[in-house]
Parts: C-alpha cells; sequence; structure tokens
C-alpha cells in the first residue's frame, strides 16, 4: 500500500526544529501509558539494554519520512509493518490501527506541545496545518485511510478523550523507569536528570500521578523558569539557522538505515548458510 504524500513544508518546519526533543518524554510516556502499547514494548524491546539505539531508530524514522524522499519512506515503512507482523501478544498487535494512530498522536502531540506552550507558537499559527501534515507518518505504517483524527479540533477532542482514559500498568511503569533511569547511560547523569525532570513536569497531571513520578508547585515554578528562560534565548536564533541541521539529520538517518540493513543481510546469509 502506498500512502498519498501530502504537501509537508509545516511537517518539515517543526519536526527540524531541535526544540520539539524537550517533549520527546512526554511522547514515549503517553504512548506506553495506553496498556497494550506498554506490553507491546515490556515483551519485544530491547529498549533496556540499547536505549540510545532505539532512541536513534524512532529519530532515523521520523527525519526520513519528514524529509526523505517518498520513496524511501515507502520502502521504510513496509519493512517496519513486515517487523510489526511478529509484535503480536495477547491483547495487542504491532500493527493494530488503533495503537497505530495512539503512537502517532502522541508524535503530533509533543510537537505541538512545544511549539505551542513552550515556545509560544513563532512563526505563526501552524498547528492545524502540522496535525494534517503529521497524519503522513502513521500513513506510512499502513494506518487504514480515515483512523486518524482529520483535523485540529478532532485532534485535541481525540487526545482529550485519550488522555482521560489512560490506566499505566505495571509494565508502563517498567518501561517508564528503564527511560526515565537508563542504567546503561549513567555516564550521562546531568543529561538523565534534566530529561527527567523536564519529562516529569510536562506530562498531563493524570498521567504522572498514574506513573508514581514525584512533583509540586516548586517543582512546576522551577521547570517554567527554565523553560521560558530558555525559549526567549532559542527565540533570539533565527529560524532558518535553529533548522539548519534537518540535511545532517537525514544523512545521518540514511547512514544508519543502510548499517541496520547490511547487518539484517549479513545475518540472514549467515542463518541460510
Amino acid at each position: 500500500m502506498t500512502a498519498p504524500v501530502p504537501d509537508r513544508d509545516v511537517l518539515r518546519r517543526l519536526a527540524a526544529e531541535p526544540a520539539v526533543m524537550l517533549a520527546a518524554g512526554r511522547a514515549l510516556l503517553l504512548q506506553v501509558a495506553q496498556p497494550a502499547v506498554a506490553r507491546g514494548v515490556a515483551e519485544h524491546s530491547d529498549m533496556r539494554d540499547r536505549p540510545l539505539d532505539r532512541l536513534f531508530g524512532t529519530l532515523d524514522f521520523l527525519a526520513i519520512v519528514a524529509f526523505g524522499a517518498p520513496d524511501e519512506a515507502e520502502r521504510l515503512g513496509r519493512g517496519i509493518r513486515r517487523l510489526h507482523e511478529r509484535i503480536t501478544g495477547p491483547g495487542y498487535s504491532g500493527n493494530d490501527p488503533d495503537l497505530q494512530v495512539w503512537v502517532n498522536a502522541t508524535l503530533t502531540d509533543a510537537a505541538l506541545y512545544v511549539h505551542e506552550e513552550i515556545l509560544g507558537s513563532p512563526g505563526g499559527d501552524l498547528s492545524g496545518a502540522y496535525v494534517e501534515q503529521a497524519r503522513y507518518v502513521a500513513d506510512v505504517l499502513g494506518c487504514p485511510p480515515g483512523a486518524q483524527p482529520a483535523d485540529l479540533a478532532a485532534f485535541r477532542a481525540y487526545m482529550d478523550r485519550m488522555i482521560g482514559s489512560l490506566e499505566v500498568t505495571d509494565d508502563g511503569r517498567e518501561v517508564a523507569r528503564a527511560v526515565l533511569r537508563a542504567r546503561k547511560l549513567w555516564w550521562l547523569w546531568p543529561g538523565l536528570w534534566l530529561f527527567r525532570f523536564i519529562t516529569t513536569g510536562v506530562l498531563p497531571p493524570r498521567v504522572r500521578e498514574q506513573y508514581g513520578l514525584p512533583w509540586g508547585p516548586r517543582r512546576e515554578r522551577f521547570l517554567w523558569f527554565l523553560l521560558r528562560t530558555g525559549a526567549f534565548c532559542y527565540r533570539l536564533v533565527p529560524g532558518p539557522l535553529r533548522r539548519a541541521g534537518a540535511p545532517l539529520a537525514l544523512w545521518r538517518a540514511r547512514r544508519r538505515m543502510a548499517r541496520r540493513a547490511r547487518r539484517s543481510a549479513d545475518a540472514a546469509a549467515r542463518a541460510a548458510a
């Protein structure tokens, strides 16, 4: 199935902003607050042992879908759909359209959160166009036409409904611990502390409480002092300069994808020998 390729100008513009990474943890913890997603990740992901590989894999997929050629995105989507066929278990499937919609919605939500809440919508109101164009990410993975929210209002209603219904399970809390306190990355502890602090603070309160993450008014004030100070300095940098790293991100994504393809081919050849 070939996903129709939309105009990607706004998708690319927001995806190229380095600041969107501030809400990466929000997206992931919202994903695994959905019990079926949490179980699939807990039973099939090697996130605990290879956290950076998992992170780069996700970033590479998003870079190619946003900035790469349509045929690259389609090839990558076919490969991920084949991989997802093996991710099955009680109550979940990697190619479940409802789960695809939810995972993509958390990524869209994260970008909008940074754009609207942290940066204060620099460059105008792009939210509606971004929601429409970001549907392409799930389309590449084979999400059925019409399954995703059709516009910004529908997207807001969908997110409100989903966040109000999420129930964090033990699987979700286990994944959250692996993400927020990655033992393999102990040498990055200052960055991990900041990542953990920001992720905890930008989660919806209901979800944060279910994860059992401590928070309070003093931490809230300190978080927004940091974010607003950082956003002020960030906006002083001209937009084209902030987004100049997108071609490099695409180049690195292509190289890593090519290496993974070679390793897979070598493993298949050894298995067949």
